[in-house]
């Protein structure tokens, strides 16, 4: 089971997965290419699934936390997943200090 840092890290890891691929403007381009392909044709309910994963926060944020978690309790040995675990994790509470920041000032 998990323990309460293993919990905080893949929470952290998670959460910045999910803010990648909402919000980040790196996968802007492929997130504008999502959206030309459902143009083509908005009637395709996958399209319209795919379109309403990549913009909803709490949809987007259950995958990616199944993915997290899914490679921590398959993969944790593995020392390549570690550190993508950790490295998202890292970066998970550095964007949350940053929102922090751009909300109280800092």
């Amino acid at each position: 089971m998990l323990d309460t840092i293993e919990l905080a890290v893949l929470g952290l890891a998670a959460y910045r997965a999910t803010q990648l691929g909402v919000h980040d403007t790196i996968l802007d381009p492929a997130r504008q290419r999502l959206a030309a392909w459902h143009a083509r044709n908005v009637d395709s309910r996958p399209r319209g699934f795919l379109m309403q994963l990549i913009g909803c926060v709490y949809c987007l944020g259950w995958w990616a936390s199944g993915a997290v978690l899914t490679a921590w309790w398959f993969w944790r040995d593995q020392p390549v997943v570690q550190f993508a675990l950790l490295w998202f994790a890292v970066a998970g509470a550095q964007a949350l200090l940053n929102r922090r920041d751009d909300t109280f000032g800092g």
